[in-house]
C-alpha cells in the first residue's frame, strides 16, 4: 500500500520553467507593475519575453510571464506580491 503524498513536497522539479498568467482591468502602466514585481522575484527574468492578450471587449487584459523557477518559496512568493497589488484581478 502506497502512502499519501506529502504536501510539502512539490511535484515540480528545480529549476524549471514556469508560466505565470496575471489579469486585471487594462490601466497605464499594469505592465511596468507586472515586470518590476516578477524582477524583485526572478532577476533573470526578460521582460520582453511578456505574452499580452486583451479580452474581447478590451477592458481586460493579461500578461504570460515566464520565469526560471529555482524554488517553491520563490514562485509563492512572487504569486503573494502579485495577487495582493490593487491592479491584478487574478493570478494563474
Amino acid at each position: 500500500m502506497q502512502s499519501p503524498p506529502d504536501p510539502s513536497q512539490s511535484p515540480l522539479q528545480f529549476p524549471t520553467v514556469f508560466p505565470i498568467k496575471v489579469m486585471g482591468r487594462r490601466e497605464d502602466g499594469f505592465a511596468q507593475v507586472v515586470s518590476e514585481i516578477t524582477l524583485k522575484h526572478a532577476p533573470d527574468f526578460h521582460p520582453e519575453t511578456i505574452e499580452m492578450r486583451s479580452s474581447k471587449n478590451g477592458r481586460y487584459i493579461s500578461f504570460t510571464v515566464t520565469i526560471n523557477a529555482k524554488s517553491r518559496e520563490q514562485l509563492d512568493a512572487l504569486y503573494s506580491e502579485l495577487s495582493k497589488h490593487p491592479m491584478v484581478l487574478m493570478v494563474l
